[in-house]
């Protein structure tokens, strides 16, 4: 469940985006039951939403029409 600030953590443009993905990762079964790493677990497809939404954001940080519509994520 995504955590919303009231100002930003710092570390850059994604990085409450980032820190709920790493949240989720480390409270998946995948982790605590099974003892796989959190990276195994991503690749296996677990937090696949808060993954599609930090790619989404690191995405708008290269694309030249964020400068008008703003960066994707919070």
């Amino acid at each position: 469940m995504p955590r919303y600030y009231e100002d930003k953590p710092d570390g850059g443009a994604c990085a409450g985006v980032k820190e709920d993905l790493g949240a989720c990762l480390l409270q998946s079964a995948c982790v605590l039951q099974e003892g796989k790493s959190p990276r195994q677990c991503l690749k296996e497809g677990n937090c696949k939403a808060l993954k599609y939404s930090f790619f989404e954001c690191k995405r708008s940080m290269l694309d030249a029409r964020s400068r008008f519509r703003g960066r994707k994520g919070y």
